[in-house]
């Protein structure tokens, strides 16, 4: 009989590592969309797309927080990681169906 991973633990473990990862990196906001955020997901072909909001820090510090998370998530979650800032999203049409369709993952306190 194959060992089963309870659903629920797991999903406790993820939460868990996205919340230190989150302070880790100084994220304010986090939040999954496009299809794994709906229906359209394929866990054999599928990325991940990921909305990310940092706080506010000198460039420098910024550029190692984004390449840092984009490393760890992808790493968490085994597949490639579109990592997005909410910032660089200049389309208003785009930006909008991003936030009508995202999934929180993480908002800090």
């Amino acid at each position: 009989m194959r060992n089963q991973i309870d659903p629920a633990i797991l999903l406790e473990h993820l939460l868990r590592s996205l919340v230190s990862l989150c302070c880790r990196y100084r994220v304010k906001d986090l939040a999954l969309f496009g299809s794994a955020a709906g229906e359209g997901f394929n866990p054999e072909t599928s990325d991940i797309d990921i909305l990310v909001d940092f706080e506010e820090m000198p460039p420098t510090e910024h550029m190692r927080s984004y390449f840092g998370l984009l490393e760890a998530l992808e790493a968490l979650f085994q597949r490639r990681v579109d990592l997005v800032e909410r910032a660089s999203v200049r389309n208003p049409y785009v930006l909008d169906s991003i936030l009508k369709s995202r999934v929180p993952l993480y908002a800090a306190a």
